[in-house]
Formats: structure tokens, C-alpha cells, sequence
């Protein structure tokens, strides 16, 4: 029981660093010139303006934005904006449409805003990456030495990818980046060539279409009706657009690494039924290429139902090398489609009621590092 309390030494202190680190965030810089209500009325223009091409007016913006006022304080305050050159209107008796000026505003605002987003998650990413690998290599040491029998533990794999934001910046005259978001937090770039410049007005609206169509969106419903549709909306963009959607599916059907973590392999020797030369050679040749591991993680993880412990005894094991042992595996989940395998691998008298009670305990632990609430 001693060497069980190690991992959640290990979980607590990990939880503390986390804590600690969200609490120490930068806050987003404010451009004082304009009062928070001013520059939410210009972010409602220009948002309506690039949506409709319309001139805007106070009694649309009284609709469609939270502010709740009136009509004429919004005129009030976008005659302000006015005078300061961020709007302007194009015949008498139209509403307003923003100015070179108030695009230059609202672009540098939203960039610095994904900026910060961006970084700010690849941060939290890096930390988790190596929070998580620590954990995961303490785990799979104190399950062996906890059960007395060979342990892997696999790395967290994102097994249903959304896309949830893209963001496209100019790099020099014929070049964009990609900014690709993926569920789980996966970020990836991607250098994408269009072979011309595009105005900030123009990346802004295609970012918007982009956003605004395949946020939140699992990547297999991205068809080819809806990339029709977004060339189309996109206009004399749409080469644009069918090139940022090439870069998007490469970046997504690339394979991430998936990292076992194993420990305990020897303790097969134990169990004179797995001890003979040739059936520990081929278990402890999978412990060491750990490609039947991965094999093993892959399909514990394609069963959508799999989100319990699930028991392999001889022949029911993926696993053919291992049909004299059993098997007793754990999905835990770590949020956004980050799913992983804990695995224990034992002669079929193993101690099922302990392996189950061990294995559900670590399930919950590792859910609690990303603030889950631990599984029934």
C-alpha cells in the first residue's frame, strides 16, 4: 500500500504546480484610448459590416449586441467614433461602415487576442505534456510494484479530432501561416503558399468564414459539399481556402507518436506457468518492440463503448503472444477526445478482484489531474 501512495504524492504535487501556473496568466492589453462600451460598438460594426456589406445603423446594432442600450446612446457613441475617425458614413440618411482606420484597430485588437490565446495554450500544453509523461512513467512503476506483474501505460492520443479555431496571418507577399487548433489543445503551423498578398481586410474575412463554419466541427464532417460551399463563399479567395483545407486535413491525418510507458516486465519470471523459455521470450519481446502494445492500446480505444476496466483472458486478447497470460485494462480520459490504456498483464490466476480495485483507483487519479471529476 506504501508504494501506492507514491503515485498520489505524485498527482497531488503535479495538481498544486498546475493550479499555480493558470493563477499566474497575463492579461490581454487594453487600448485606452477607446472606453470598453466604444470599442464593443466598433466590434459590432465591423462584425455586421463583414457579414452583410450593409452600412450599419444604432437600431440594428440595439438588436444585435449585449449592451443593452438605447438607440440613441449608440448613436451618441458612434458619432464619437466618428469624429475619431474609426467610422464613417457613406451617403446621408446610411449607417455607418468602419474606415481604414477602425479595420486597423479591429485586426490589431483580434490579433493580439489569438496571439495571447495561442500562446497561452501552447504554454499550458508544454506543461501538461511533461506533467502528464512523469506521471505516467511513476504510474506504470508502481502498478508493477503494487500488483507483481508486468504494467504499460500509454500515452494520451486525441482519438476523435475536432477542429476548434484556425487563425491566418500574412508571413511576406506570397506566403500565409496556418495556426491549426485541433481538439485536446494539439496545436500545429503550417506554412501554406498563395502567391499573393492579402489585405488585412481580406484575412480577416476569411478567417471569420473559416471560424464560423468549422469550429467545434469533428474532422470527418468536414465533406466535400461544405469545402464546395466555403470556395464558394469565399469568392475569388476560394484557391485560398481549398489550400488552407489541404493543410488542415495533412495536419490531422498525420499520426502523433504514441508513447508506452512499461515497467514490471521481469515479474512474469514469478509465475512458473509464464516462466518457460519460449512464451516469457515472446512477452518480454512485446514489452520491448511495444508495437502489440500499441496494438493492443488501439484496439481498447476503437470500441466507443471501452470507457470501463475490460478483461482479456488466453485467447480473448488482442495480443496473440499473450494467450497464456490475462490482460486487464482502463481507458482514462483527460478531456476533448485525449483518451489513454493502462494495462496489466498477468498469469490468468491473477488477483482480479485487487488488479480491478488498483486499476479503477488510478482511472479516477489520472482524470483528476485536468480537474475532471473522478468516473463512477
Amino acid at each position: 500500500m506504501q508504494c501506492y501512495l507514491n503515485i498520489r504524492k505524485v498527482l497531488a504535487l503535479e495538481k498544486k504546480k498546475s493550479a499555480n501556473s493558470e493563477r499566474g496568466g497575463k492579461a490581454v492589453a487594453v487600448d485606452t484610448s477607446l472606453s470598453e462600451r466604444k470599442l464593443t460598438i466598433l466590434k459590432a460594426i465591423i462584425q455586421n459590416y463583414l457579414e452583410t456589406g450593409e452600412p450599419v445603423g444604432s437600431r440594428t446594432l440595439s438588436k444585435y449586441t449585449d449592451l443593452n442600450l438605447s438607440s440613441a446612446t449608440i448613436r451618441n457613441e458612434m458619432a464619437d467614433l466618428e469624429d475619431l475617425g474609426y467610422i464613417f458614413q457613406p451617403h446621408t440618411s446610411a449607417g455607418r461602415i468602419p474606415s481604414d482606420k477602425g479595420y486597423r484597430l479591429y485586426v490589431d485588437m483580434l490579433m493580439e487576442e489569438k496571439e495571447q490565446e495561442i500562446a497561452k495554450r501552447e504554454s499550458a500544453m508544454l506543461e501538461k505534456t511533461d506533467k502528464v509523461e512523469k506521471v505516467l512513467q511513476q504510474a506504470a512503476r508502481v502498478l508493477a510494484t503494487n500488483t507483481n506483474y508486468a504494467t504499460m501505460v500509454s500515452s494520451p492520443i486525441n482519438n476523435r479530432n475536432t477542429l476548434k479555431f484556425i487563425q491566418l496571418s500574412q508571413v511576406d507577399a506570397e506566403q500565409i501561416v496556418a495556426v491549426i487548433v485541433l481538439g485536446g489543445n494539439v496545436i500545429k503551423n503550417k506554412i501554406i503558399e498563395v502567391g499573393e498578398m492579402l489585405s488585412n481586410e481580406n484575412l480577416l474575412k476569411l478567417n471569420m468564414l473559416l471560424n464560423t463554419t468549422l469550429n467545434g466541427l469533428p474532422i470527418d464532417q468536414i465533406t466535400l459539399g461544405l469545402i464546395a460551399r466555403l470556395k464558394e463563399q469565399a469568392g475569388i479567395h476560394s484557391e485560398v481556402v481549398a489550400h488552407v483545407l489541404d493543410a488542415v486535413a495533412e495536419t490531422i491525418h498525420v499520426e502523433e507518436d504514441m508513447k508506452i510507458y512499461t515497467s514490471g516486465a521481469t515479474n512474469i519470471f514469478k509465475y512458473p506457468e509464464l516462466s518457460d523459455k519460449q512464451s516469457a521470450q515472446e512477452i518480454i519481446s512485446a514489452f520491448e518492440e511495444k508495437q502489440q502494445l500499441a496494438d493492443l492500446v488501439t484496439e481498447t480505444l476503437a470500441s466507443e463503448e471501452n470507457h470501463g476496466i475490460q478483461v482479456y483472458i488466453g485467447d480473448e486478447t488482442p495480443v496473440k503472444t499473450m494467450k497464456d497470460c490475462s490482460v486487464v485494462t482502463a481507458t482514462y480520459e483527460l478531456g476533448e477526445g485525449m483518451k489513454g490504456t493502462i494495462g496489466i498483464i498477468g498469469p490468468k490466476r491473477m488477483d482480479y478482484e485487487h488488479v480491478m480495485k488498483t486499476l479503477k483507483t488510478l482511472q479516477s487519479e489520472l482524470d483528476a489531474i485536468y480537474y475532471k471529476d473522478p468516473k463512477e
